[in-house]
Order: C-alpha cells, then structure tokens, then sequence
C-alpha cells in the first residue's frame, strides 16, 4: 500500500530589519494624547497592569512563559505594553504604545515586515484584493510574529491616531478643459449609469463610439478635490505607517482615554468602483476644531496607521486554494 504524502512549503513574509537608529520610537504618538509624557505615560503604564489582558492576535497559545509577552487592555482607546519575562515573572520593560481598537478592515496579504526586534515594532506592507498598498504599524507583532505566512490572505482590522485632522478645503478645484478629458469623462458617467453603476467588460469599445447629445456635455468638467478620498503613506524606512489621507466621515462618537476626551471618527480613505471601501477609525483628542467636524464632511488628516491581525476574525477571509 502505498502513501502519498503532501508537504506545504510554508514561508514566512519577507523580513527587512531596522536598527535602533532606524527605528522612530512612539514619542510623537504620545504627544497627541500629552503635553506632560514624563508624568503621564509612567502613570498610564502602571495603571494598566492591574487589569491588563494578554491579546492572543493569531495566537492561541500565549503564555507568560514566553520570553515576552503583550499586556493590552479592553478599551476602545487603550496602551499595548511588551515586556521580557524569566521564569515567568517580568524581567524588563521592552516596549509601549497607544491603540485604537479599529472595527473594520480588508482581506489583505503580507507582503514585508518591516522590524526592530528589539523593541517589537513592526510596519506590515499589505496587499488588498484589488491591489493596493497600504503600511500599518502591527499592534500584535509580539503575538502574531511567528505565525505570519506568505502569500495568505488575512481579514486586518486597521485604525489610527491622527497627528492632525481638520475639514477639507472645499474651494480647492481644477478644471479639466483637454476636449479628449472632458468627452472620456461625460461618456464613463454615461455608460457607467445606463449600466445600473456597474463597469461593463466592454467599457473602452463603448467610451470609443459614444457621442455628445448636447452641447453642455463637452463643456469643461470641473473637479473638487476637497471631496476626494486619497492614501498616501510615508516615504521613510520604517515608517510608512506615518500617513496622509483625506476621506468622508461616515460615523463620530467619544470615549476616554485614561481620562482624557476622545473623539472617535469613522473614515472612508479608499473607495473605488466595485471594491470593499477602506474604512478607518481614527482616534483624536477632543477640542473645538474636532468637535466642529461632523458626519457626512470630508476630512484631511495626518495619522498613525495601525493593524490588528485577530484569529476570531479570519472567517471573514474567502478560502482560496
């Protein structure tokens, strides 16, 4: 009887590792949430211990006798905190950050982490299913980092901090008078909508043989790029994470971090044609200017983008052979 036996190769993602130098640290991520760090962070850390949890991200077998382990808390605006253990006690602090609890996502694939082991930080490079590329700082790499594999897809969670987050500019337009711009737009907006807003297969055949009814159709078309989703993520090696975006809100509500006012946003920073929208929740601190923001305005912002790869949600990943 013969056995047939089937081996997976299995790879890790690519790794590129940053120095010490490298890496930028989480000072500026601080200063959104404190004018007084030296106070206040020592204060948030040690009060978190008391009723921190150990996030299991990917990984059901977390334990404190791991050579380090991460402490989180169950909050919507909450730290993540590595520390180094011996024998199952702590031995040192490693690492701490604040988060955001994010929940929407994408089904994406890894393809680079982006690591100081040292402290634990790491910048994810993903893949969505339509293509694009997004950076996100890992909250759970002191969990997950053994269990990433390549070439799988996975459900990510993403939120943020904002640095900055303000109304967009709404007189900021241009105006597209090119005749060969103008007609391919009116006639995409026309097949587009007689096609029930669905791309048809033969979009470029039917843009090659329409026509202008009327006069106003071939008019210059002008564009508000105030009212635009866009993702840009940073240029720097390890940090990639540190992202512009502008986007419309869709939701707003509050919470506290350790006291401290926050306003929750719900933004769409990527929304195309026939693809799942990139939703973010971004965490602000609470003043007059984000308090004026409200749903349904269009926003820039300067933010921190953040991952969270969890188990429980990988349901939400189509199986692919």
């Amino acid at each position: 009887m013969a056995i047939n036996y089937q081996y997976k190769n299995i790879q890790a993602p690519t790794k590129v590792t940053l120095t010490d130098e490298q890496t930028a640290g989480h000072a500026d991520h601080w200063r959104i949430l404190t004018d007084d760090m030296s106070h206040d962070v020592p204060q948030w850390l040690q009060q978190m211990i008391e009723k921190a949890a150990m996030p299991k991200g990917l990984n059901g077998n977390v334990s404190s006798k791991d050579n380090r382990i991460l402490l989180s808390e169950d909050q919507p605006c909450h730290i993540n905190q590595v520390l180094a253990m011996k024998d199952g006690k702590p031995e040192c602090f490693i690492n701490a950050y604040p988060c955001v609890n994010g929940p929407y996502g994408l089904n994406c694939r890894i393809e680079r982490v982006i690591v100081n082991e040292n402290t634990h930080d790491a910048v994810l490079r993903l893949r969505t299913t339509d293509g694009s590329i997004i950076y996100a700082f890992d909250q759970l790499y002191t969990a997950n980092q053994h269990l990433y594999q390549q070439n799988t897809p996975y459900f990510v969670n993403f939120s943020a901090w904002a640095h900055e987050i303000t109304n967009s500019e709404q007189n900021e337009v241009i105006m597209v008078e090119d005749v060969e711009a103008i007609r391919y737009h009116r006639a995409f907006n026309d097949i587009v909508a007689a096609n029930d807003g669905k791309v048809p297969n033969d979009l470029q055949e039917q843009i090659k043989d329409w026509q202008p009814t009327t006069k106003e159709q071939m008019e210059p078309v002008e564009i508000n790029l105030g009212d635009m989703c866009a993702y840009l993520f940073g240029d720097t090696l390890g940090q990639e994470d540190e992202a512009w975006c502008q986007g419309q809100v869709l939701g707003k509500q509050e919470t506290l971090f350790n006291g401290k006012p926050i306003i929750l946003f719900d933004v769409v920073i990527l929304r195309e044609q026939d693809t799942t929208p990139f939703v973010v929740r971004m965490g602000a601190m609470s003043t007059a200017g984000t308090k004026a923001i409200q749903v349904n305005d269009y926003v820039q912002a300067n933010i921190w983008l953040q991952a969270a790869i969890y188990k429980e949600n990988q349901t939400a990943v189509p199986s692919e052979d």
